[in-house]
C-alpha cells in the first residue's frame, strides 16, 4: 500500500507546502503540519491565539498553496446568518427571486474572529461544516469540493468576544495556537519582505484534485488493532476520570483517527504509530474538554499532560 500512496503524493508536494508556508510564517514548521494534517484529514481549523500573530495570513497562504478559491468573512456582532449563506433578491427582470450566494459558497471560508459574532450568526456554519451544504428559503444547495472552514477567534478574556457554544468547537477537527515567534525568527520577519507581499507571489504547491487525492490516501492508512486500543483507553480515560465534566466522545475518537491517518501520510507511512496520536491529541481534544474544576478548555498542554501520561502506551 506505501508504494500506491507514495504514487499519490510523489515527489512528496506535501513537504512543498510546509516548505513554501515555512518561509511566510517563520518558526511554526509544526502548527503549519497540524493545519494541513487537518485539512488532509478533510477537518475544519479554529486558531486561537491574540491579535498580530498571523492567523488570517496562515488561512489566506494555505488556501494559495493548495490552490483553492477563497473568501473571509470578518464576524462582527451586528452580522446576520444571511451575511454568511447568501440572500435572495427580487429579479424585476425575471419577475421572481434570485438566490445570491454568500462567502460559505468558496473552497476555502474563512470566518475571521468567530467569537466577535452573536451565537445565531455562528449558527450559519454548523450545517455547512457538518453536512457541507446550506439550506436556505427551503433550498439546499451544495458546498464546493473540497470545504474547509479556517475560523480564527480571539482569547475569551478580550472585550466584544462571544465564547463558541460546544455543539459549535466540535465541529473544529483541531484548535491550534501560534504564540509569539522565537527571537531570530521575529528579527527575520522585521527585517524581511511584507508578508501579503510574499503571499502574493507565491505559485499553488498543490492542486484541488491532488489534495483530493491526498485526502484519500490518508483514509487507506493502516490501523493495527493495538492503536485502536490505544485510541480507545484515550477516550475511555476522560469518560472516567474526575478531571473532566464529561469525556470525549465517539466523533471526537473518530477525528483523533483521521487526524493521526493524516500525520503519517506526511510522514511517508501507510500505517499509524502511537507517536502519530500523541502529536495530533492536543489539538484534536483539548477543545473538546472542560475540566472539573474550570469554566473553560484547559490548554493545551494541560491535555495532553493528563492524558498522555495517565494511559499507557502499547
Amino acid at each position: 500500500m506505501l508504494t500506491k500512496l507514495r504514487e499519490v503524493i510523489s515527489p512528496n508536494p506535501l513537504s512543498a507546502v510546509i516548505e513554501a508556508a515555512d518561509a511566510v510564517i517563520l518558526g511554526k514548521t509544526d502548527e503549519l503540519r497540524l493545519a494541513l494534517a487537518c485539512m488532509l484529514a478533510r477537518g475544519h481549523l479554529l486558531i486561537e491565539d491574540v491579535p498580530g500573530v498571523g492567523k488570517t495570513t496562515l488561512a489566506h497562504l494555505l488556501a494559495r498553496l493548495l490552490g483553492l478559491q477563497y473568501s473571509r468573512v470578518q464576524f462582527t456582532s451586528d452580522m446576520l446568518p444571511a451575511d454568511v449563506i447568501g440572500v435572495s433578491i427580487y429579479d424585476r427582470t425575471s419577475e421572481r427571486f434570485q438566490f445570491h450566494p454568500g462567502p460559505v459558497f468558496s473552497q476555502v471560508v474563512l470566518a475571521d474572529e468567530i467569537n466577535r459574532a452573536t451565537p445565531k450568526a455562528q449558527s450559519a456554519l454548523l450545517e455547512a461544516m457538518e453536512e457541507r451544504q446550506v439550506t436556505a428559503e427551503g433550498e439546499t444547495r451544495p458546498l464546493p469540493e473540497p470545504f474547509f472552514v479556517i475560523a480564527t477567534q480571539n482569547p475569551n478574556y478580550q472585550i466584544g468576544t462571544f465564547p463558541l457554544p460546544e455543539s459549535q468547537l466540535d465541529r473544529f477537527l483541531m484548535r491550534i495556537e501560534l504564540g509569539y515567534p522565537a527571537a531570530e525568527q521575529e528579527k527575520a520577519l522585521l527585517a524581511g519582505a511584507d508578508r501579503r507581499q510574499i503571499l502574493a507571489g507565491l505559485e499553488p504547491a498543490l492542486g484541488p484534485s491532488e489534495l483530493i487525492a491526498a485526502q484519500q490516501a490518508a483514509d487507506r492508512v493502516h490501523i493495527a488493532p493495538d492503536i485502536v486500543d490505544y485510541c480507545h483507553a484515550l477516550l475511555s480515560y476522560t469518560r472516567n476520570s474526575e478531571r473532566f465534566q464529561q469525556g470525549l466522545s465517539p466523533r471526537a475518537g473518530l477525528a483523533l483517527v483521521r487526524a493521526a491517518k493524516a500525520w503519517a501520510l506526511m510522514d511517508g507511512r501507510d500505517y499509524l504509530l502511537p507517536e502519530d496520536i500523541r502529536h495530533v491529541l492536543p489539538s484534536v481534544v483539548a477543545h473538546r474538554l472542560i475540566g472539573a474544576a474550570e469554566k473553560h478548555p484547559n490548554s493545551h498542554a494541560d491535555i495532553a499532560k493528563s492524558l498522555l501520561t495517565s494511559v499507557a502506551v502499547p
